[in-house]
């Protein structure tokens, strides 16, 4: 069995790499999927950008990213509207049924978490037509709580999910990212329930570093350098039945400062001997090239 079979890179683990370099290393590691991001996507051109990824042999796990759905006012709400309908096509041109959605902050001045809340909701209903006619799927990504006021009001999985819910599981899916969401006590839980409802749209991996950096955003790490027990949450999103993409997904100035083919490399490495032995019934690279 081809063990990189459904290993993704989502390219802001490589951000010094332009969309050609991440492709073109991707493919040297023997990857079957990337995962970009929108800026260096229409960078390069949207459609010049499906059509390298192509004739890579590559397949896009998923695009990073839509979302930021909290505006209070008309004018922050039409905008955010427009630019996730750009983000929808944008994931239909590239082929990925998976456009990642990161909820967004307190607006400046807000400090009411339930009423952005209910905003997000009412903008997700809103963008489910859209993206039904276009084939994707939203996937909402709930991020660790000290993001919640600038980044993300949704901080587990089960927010998540009930935010998802109110719709078919092929319009809005969720994000299982490891960082994110390995601290919850009811992670077990939310995994089985979410699992139940085949919402699981997206696997992302990386670890939790100790200390937090001065930028927190940049506490990501490479799998096996932080706190993170992959065993037992792989092996709960493996027992969902989930055999989709593992995006590995890293923030982290160090890694960026390391030539890209060494942290592939190193993501290889990593990825056999602390994810991949506790998935099971992966598909074959054929059968992923085909889905």
């Amino acid at each position: 069995m081809n063990t990189m079979a459904g290993l993704s890179l989502n390219t802001a683990t490589t951000k010094r790499w332009g969309l050609r370099e991440a492709v073109d290393g991707a493919a040297r590691a023997g990857l079957t999927s990337i995962g970009p991001w929108r800026d260096i996507v229409e960078d390069f051109g949207v459609d010049r950008a499906a059509k390298l990824i192509r004739d890579a042999g590559l397949r896009v796990s998923s695009l990073c990213r839509g979302g930021f759905l909290t505006a209070a006012e008309a004018p922050g709400i039409a905008a955010a509207l427009d630019d996730n309908r750009l983000a929808i096509d944008t994931a239909a041109t590239l082929g990925t049924d998976s456009l990642i959605i990161v909820a967004g902050g307190l607006p400046p001045g807000d400090r009411d978490l339930t009423a952005a809340r209910s905003r997000v909701a009412e903008r997700i209903a809103e963008l489910v037509p859209y993206a039904l006619e276009r084939g994707v799927r939203l996937v909402l990504e709930p991020l660790h709580p000290m993001y919640v006021a600038d980044r993300a009001v949704i901080s587990t999985l089960d927010q998540a999910l009930d935010l998802a819910e109110p719709h078919s599981a092929d319009a809005v899916g969720v994000v299982v990212d490891t960082f994110h969401v390995f601290w919850d006590p009811n992670l077990a839980a939310a995994i089985a329930r979410a699992g139940a409802g085949d919402r699981i749209a997206s696997y992302q991996v990386c670890d939790f570093n100790l200390p937090i950096a001065a930028d927190a955003l940049l506490s990501r790490g490479m799998m096996g350098d932080g706190v993170i027990d992959f065993a037992s949450i792989t092996a709960a999103v493996a027992d969902t039945g989930y055999t989709g993409d593992v995006e590995v997904e890293i923030f982290n100035q160090q890694v960026w400062d390391t030539p890209g083919d060494e942290v592939l490399r190193t993501m290889r490495e990593r990825y056999e001997q602390l994810v991949a032995p506790y998935l099971t019934c992966r598909p074959s690279a054929d059968v992923l090239a085909a889905s």
